[in-house]
């Protein structure tokens, strides 16, 4: 492995342990709730069907999320900040994921 690339590494991790011990802040904040989810689905010009079965959750909690009735958690929660942060690879990933599961 290139001895820079370690190096941004350890340093990349040793921010996060500083975050999470709280002597650190985040450099950026990515924040889900019912709107960002609406604009998420809507930049990546999906229907709530469509995206609800890319992220493998049922219409209905798409539903709720989108109308503030509940919040996303763990994994999902996680999936959506993934895809907020990089919309071109994360959904392209999915769509492949989708497609494999089709015909495997």
């Amino acid at each position: 492995m290139d001895k820079k690339l370690f190096a941004d590494l350890v340093a990349s991790m040793q921010q996060h342990n500083e975050i999470i011990a709280g002597t650190r802040r985040p450099a950026r904040v990515t924040k889900v709730d019912a709107q960002s989810i609406k604009v998420l689905r809507a930049k990546a010009g999906l229907t709530q069907e469509k995206f609800a079965a890319l992220i493998q959750v049922d219409l209905s909690t798409l539903r709720n999320w989108e109308q503030g009735r509940r919040e996303p958690t763990g994994p999902a929660k996680a999936l959506i900040r993934a895809i907020t942060n990089d919309p071109k690879h994360v959904l392209k990933a999915l769509e492949v994921g989708a497609t494999m599961r089709k015909t495997g």
